[in-house]
Formats: structure tokens, sequence, C-alpha cells
């Protein structure tokens, strides 16, 4: 067991929260040497002008260029406004609440080098679901795109721990407080000087239950997947522009817009209309050389791309999120010919740690691992199986999981090895190929749905007796939330009511969550205990 490094955080909570480090998983750390002083924004930003990549465009957004100077410029003066205004100290938790954009990203890097420890959320959170981060982290400020606040504020209204709240302008104006405050500051800031293994990020992932865990990432670790899987597997260059749609809440987005471009002077396109069916006319107007997304957008950038589409910049299309089927890589290499690099990540992981190569891909494969990663397929036992045989996927490397308060950690990291909720195979020549969920989460167009939360928020409407809430294959989208409702008395089924329940989800949770599919029953089956039987509903799915 290694020491960890003194903290500069004067905050204690994360280092206090992390688990024993007996239950951590084994991490295998050769190849990735950082000095005891590690801040991940300032590796970003002022360390790539000392480079040399000054004039070099770091992001694209809003209509505008900015180089890494005017990147650095731009953090510097907003990690001055987090810790001389808004009272910032190293070790707080800042939650960060907006769309993919430029002011995003700098403020992202503003909080890293001001040496808080960063929660990025994704806009379509609603105040009760912000909350429950709020109150697991103990959130103490919150920089909020002002055109998101009202769920923020609702937010902040009820909560013990955060007392701050500060707007940005996330579109190109610049005009919010948090804005005019940093207008005034210097361009020179005095990053702190975290420990490498000082907690840098708080991923939340929903488990089954909705409620969610928080994975605790260090400073090095997001050095880590720029350096390992970016530069193996991408080769990442400094005329690279990268495009996508994950959002930067997820750790898959941070790491393919963000970090990666920026670890190697490359450009960040950072677009809010990154829809995928806008990803075709993307790439082609800015000439885009690397896209991050899920199976499900290539399908819809697919069916978007018209006659004549000049993708003749892009040289990597990078796939993870859920499993690639073979059909959409196979179209996509027909109709773009280029190669589709199908991966596996894992918020606990923080990123992709096994994957296809440019060099070596094939459809209904996800590759092999990345370098410093290790990876193998078990039986109920954790032994090792037979290849070709289905088990439970197994790995460890340079980073791993760390759950806040160690809940439930020795159900993800046992014997040493991670343990994802996915079942995979693993053939003779050493590839692995996904073969299904293991847990009762929905994952629908690479978004996790946890079924409870969904069945919880139909169950607040007067009209909902009961109900259940499965997944549903779907060819667009990998899997639909599907709600099988019984109705309290003297409510009729109809059309309009399936659109009234499905609002009134959409009002109380983050509306991508809302079943696609209702379906009304006079019972649900259960045990003679009572517990509902979804395995039996998924036989009877529309």
């Amino acid at each position: 067991m290694t020491m960890l490094t003194p903290s500069a955080h004067t905050d204690s909570f994360t280092r206090d929260t992390l688990p024993p480090q007996e239950h951590w998983p084994d991490l295998l750390l050769d190849g990735f040497d950082y000095p005891d002083r590690l801040n991940a924004g300032w590796e970003l930003t002022d360390a790539m002008v000392a480079k040399g990549f000054g004039d070099y465009t770091a992001l694209i957004g809003n209509g505008r260029r900015r180089t890494y100077k005017e990147l650095s410029d731009w953090t510097n003066r907003l990690a001055h406004t987090l810790v001389d205004d808004l009272g910032v100290k190293p070790g707080n938790r800042v939650l960060i609440r907006s769309a993919n954009n430029p002011a995003m990203v700098a403020c992202w890097l503003a909080a890293t080098k001001a040496g808080a420890v960063v929660v990025n959320t994704m806009p379509m959170l609603r105040a009760g679901e912000l909350a429950k981060y709020v109150e697991k982290a103990e959130i103490t400020h919150a920089l909020c795109d002002t055109r998101l606040m009202d769920e923020m504020t609702a937010c902040a209204k009820g909560s013990a721990y955060l007392k701050t709240v500060a707007g940005f302008d996330g579109t190109a104006n610049h005009d919010a407080e948090l804005d005019r405050l940093a207008l005034t500051k210097p361009v020179k800031f005095d990053a702190v000087q975290t420990a490498q293994d000082d907690v840098a990020l708080i991923g939340f992932t929903s488990g089954s239950t909705g409620n969610p865990k928080a994975t605790m990432h260090f400073h090095r670790d997001l050095m880590i997947i720029a350096d390992g899987y970016a530069k193996e597997v991408l080769n990442v260059q400094p005329d690279d522009v990268f495009v996508g749609s994950p959002p930067l809440a997820f750790t898959f987005g941070l790491g393919g817009l963000a970090i990666f471009p920026l670890r190697f002077g490359a450009t960040a396109t950072l677009l809010e209309n990154a829809s995928p069916p806008n990803m075709v006319e993307i790439i082609e107007t800015y000439k885009a050389t690397v896209c991050f997304t899920a199976p499900t957008a290539y399908r819809a950038m697919l069916r978007a791309m018209e006659e004549g589409a000049d993708l003749t910049s892009l040289r990597a299309a990078v796939s993870a999120g859920e499993t690639l089927p073979a059909p959409v890589y196979d179209e996509w290499r027909a109709k773009t010919g280029k190669p589709m690099l199908d991966g596996i990540g894992a918020t606990e992981m923080l990123h992709i740690f096994i994957t296809n190569r440019f060099e070596d891909h094939r459809p209904a494969c996800t590759g092999k691992p990345v370098s410093g990663y290790e990876a193998k397929v078990i039986g109920p036992d954790g032994a090792e199986l037979p290849r070709g045989e289905i088990g439970r996927l197994a790995m460890r490397g340079p980073t791993g999981c760390r759950y806040m308060f160690g809940e439930r950690q020795d159900e993800y990291v046992q014997d040493g090895w991670n343990i994802s909720g996915d079942s995979f195979t693993q053939d003779e020549d050493g590839y692995f190929h996904f073969a299904a969920r293991s847990d009762d989460i929905i994952v629908s167009s690479g978004y996790n749905i946890a079924g409870p939360e969904v069945e919880a928020a139909l169950l607040s409407h007067a009209a909902v007796a009961e109900c259940a809430v499965i997944g549903v294959p779907n060819e667009d989208r990998g899997a639909i939330v599907e709600a099988h409702v019984v109705l309290g008395d003297g409510e009729v089924p109809s059309e309009a009511l399936v659109k009234l329940l499905q609002d009134h989800v959409k009002a109380t949770i983050a509306p991508f969550k809302y079943p696609r599919s209702v379906v009304f029953t006079n019972a649900l089956p259960k045990t003679e205990s009572g517990k509902i039987q979804r395995f039996r509903l998924k036989g009877t799915a529309t």
C-alpha cells in the first residue's frame, strides 16, 4: 500500500471520505510517473503555453476561436474570482451546471486551478436530482449558466451546504456576475499546488436504486487517461480537431472533448447544437479529425448523411457508452471508409480501458485492454473463466474505483480487481466481446437510466396506483424506458393520460428518463411476498 502524498486541501472532506486504501483496487502505475505536486488545470492551460502552444487554437465555440494563451488568461481571471470573491478554498466542492460550451470548460479548469473538487452536471437535471449531489458531496459552491438558474436556485434554497451560487453567461456575450467580476482580475494566477493524489473530480453514477454513487478521481487520473488511451490509441496531434455529443458532465465527454485535445495542443470544438443529426455538418464545417459519441448517435448520423457528405477530414470515430452493433460498424465503414473505434469505459475507471485500434478493429468486438490495463472474464467465484464463456468483466490498471464513503466499494472492487456491471466473453485471440448488462440499468442512447427512479416519479402522480419500469430493446436507441402502470380508481386509460404521465416525469426528473412507452395494466406480476417481478414484464413488453 503506497502512502498518500500530503494534501494541499485545507478542506479535507474528499480525502476523509475516500474508502480505506485496503479496499482500493490494485493500481498499476508503471509508466505513469508524475511529480508529487500536480494540478490538472494548470497542466492543460499555462503549461501548454509554456510548451509553445500559446497561439494554437484551444477552444472553438459560440462563433469564435480561443488560443491556449487566451484560455490560460480566461481561466486565471476566473480562478481569482472564485478565490477572491466567492471564497473557494482548496478542497471545497464546486458544482458546475451548463450545456457543453467553452465557458463550462473554462469554469472547470479555473476551479481545478483553485484546488477545488469539481462536480460537473448535466443541464437537464432538476432541483431534486441536483440536491442528491449537493447533500452527498457537501457541495458549497455552484457555478451555473444563467439560462439554467431556476433549478439551481431551487436546489440551493433548501440546502444546508450550498450557500454560494454564481451565474456565468454560456453564450458569446459573457455578461453575467461571474464574467463581470473576472474582467477586473489579473491574467496571472498561482495554481494551487495540489498533490497528484488529491481528488480533482467527482463523477456521479446512478446505481439501480437511483441513488447516485460518487466516484473520486485524482489530478493524476485526469492526466493518465490522456497519456494512456488518447496517446496510445488516438495518437493525438496538435492539428487534431475534436467534436462530439456526450455531455461534459460524463467522464466520457470530459475526456474526449476537453482533456484529450488540451493535453496535446489540439482543438476542442464545444457546441451546444452538437446533436447527432447535426454532427455530419459540424464535422464538415470544422474539418474535425476525431469524433466522440455513442452508437445510437452514429446511427442517427448515418441517416442524416446526404449524398456527397464530406468526411475526409475525419480520421477517428470513437464509440462508447453502449455496445456498438455490427451493422452500424459495417454501414459506417461502407459509407465513410473510416474506422470506428469501439471501446468500453466506466465512470469508476474514468474513461476507456478496452478498445479497438486503428490497425486492429473488427465488428461486434470491444477490442483489447489499453496499455497499462489488464482485463479478464470471471465467474461467480471470481475465478477466470475459459475463453468463450460469458462472465463478469474484471479489470485493473492505473485508474480504478474509489466510491465516496466506501459506499458499496466491496461490490465493485474484489481481490484488487474492478468488477463492472457488464457481462463479456473473451475469444481465443484475446479480444473481448460484450454480451449483456449484468444489472437492471436501462441504457438508452448512451444514458444510464435507473428504473426505480422513473417509477418514483410516476408514483408521485395522483392517477398512478402502481407501476414498474423496464428496458425494452429499440433499434434506434438500444433500449427505451417502458412503464407498466396500474391506474387508481376512476382513472381511464387514454392517449391523453399517456402524454400527461410522460410530461409529469419530464417535469420531475431529467427529461431523457421519461417512459417512451406506457402500458396500462390491471395488475403487476408479484412474488408471494409482494415484490414486483420485472423479469416477467420483459416477456410481455411491447
